[in-house]
């Protein structure tokens, strides 16, 4: 069914909305956990690449083949654990870096931080070189800022941190035109899961850092000599995204607690994102979040992945969400994208094949899969 944008901004319901379609295409079948993925140019080719953190090995798919090559080896003792993807230079091609001795039970002695040096031949190995280290580190991303880019590194702990508890965690900033020098970006948070880079103000030329952890949702933006922290919503979560309803206002999605049960959505109300609604609270082990416009209409929907079997369909997957109300006020199941076949460990989203549609790619780890879910929803 075609919808136009208009419909939605009359205020009817979900069912009017176009029915998403999504093609699975398994492009491996043997990862050993799939902890992260980034989507970025690797060879400079003007195709968007997957590339994936696993526990033994770092990879890249090659687009649109999907051809695999080894980045690099385990590079510590424990696993590796996550991963940074963008051309930070301009040249066209991805800078990278990994997380590794991923250990969140160990916060004394874990975590390990690696900036990759690619050769000419980029389906070859890299070379790694240690950086600064915290304890658990956990999850990074290349943040723009004017002129350059920095890696922002999130521990889970802080710390020699106790079941979530004592000192806040180091959250830090390396930047590779000073030798990896570090900076704190902030510290205090606890428990702290993941974290999206935004602008989030229109005239913005810097990123912000919107970051999920047992406190709640936090704002990280850049002022004129440090960085300041605003809490945006009061109940601790594990993913977070912001995306845009039909009237063109902002909402955060989250998945509540880490490793949680509920997608909630939080609707901005004047600047404020007070109110929740609570969209699902059947997930096992929620842990894979995105927000942008799989069915092409102007405004955004969630999709939302999890990793256990729920506890009463016995089943892990994928589902999508979509409001139902223009302000974002109300919101409902829309699709299944995968059902019992991926046991998510991370998502990420985008336009693989250049049709102006965004896909998505997952990697499951009960699973052991990473999936290209071709989306294939009837442009309005």
């Amino acid at each position: 069914m075609k919808t136009p944008t208009l419909f939605l901004l009359l205020g009817l319901p979900a069912t009017a909305l176009p029915e998403a379609k999504f093609r699975a295409v398994t492009i491996d079948a043997e990862l050993q956990i799939g902890y992260g993925i980034a989507i970025s140019d690797v060879d400079g080719d003007g195709k968007p690449d997957i590339v994936l953190a696993d526990s033994a090995e770092t990879v890249w798919y090659r687009n649109p083949d999907w051809k695999k090559s080894r980045i690099t080896g385990k590079l510590t003792a424990k696993d590796n654990v996550c991963i940074a993807a963008r051309d930070t230079d301009g040249d066209g091609k991805a800078e990278i870096a990994i997380g590794a001795e991923w250990n969140p039970g160990d916060t004394l002695d874990s975590g390990a931080v690696f900036s990759l040096q690619a050769p000419e031949d980029r389906s070859q190995l890299w070379k790694a070189a240690p950086q600064h280290r915290e304890p658990t580190v956990h999850r990074m991303n290349w943040i723009r800022e004017p002129g350059s880019h920095f890696l922002a590194v999130l521990p889970l702990h802080g710390c020699g941190n106790k079941n979530g508890e004592g000192d806040g965690i180091r959250f830090l900033g390396y930047r590779p035109e000073k030798d990896w020098k570090t900076f704190l970006i902030h510290e205090g948070f606890h428990m702290a899961h993941n974290f999206q880079p935004v602008f989030w103000n229109t005239a913005d030329t810097a990123e912000s850092l919107l970051v999920a952890e047992k406190e709640g949702v936090h704002l990280l933006s850049h002022g004129r000599e440090k960085w300041s922290a605003t809490r945006l919503t009061d109940r601790g979560s594990g993913e977070v995204q912001l995306g845009k309803n039909p009237d063109g206002s902002r909402f955060i999605a989250t998945i509540e607690p880490m490793h949680g049960t509920d997608v909630a959505i939080y609707p901005e109300r004047e600047k404020a994102f007070g109110t929740r609604i609570a969209v699902d609270s059947t997930l096992n082990q929620g842990h894979a979040l995105v927000a942008a416009d799989f069915l092409g209409i102007g405004s955004d929907q969630v999709a939302a992945g999890w990793r256990e079997p729920g506890k009463d369909d016995k089943k892990v997957g994928i589902r999508l969400y979509a409001p139902s109300a223009p302000d974002g006020g109300k919101w409902q199941l829309h699709a299944t994208i995968s059902d019992n076949t991926m046991a998510c460990e991370d998502m990420k989203s985008a336009d693989l094949n250049g049709d102006g549609r965004p896909d998505l790619v997952a990697s499951g780890r009960a699973t052991r899969n990473l999936v290209i879910y071709w989306n294939e929803t009837e442009k309005p």
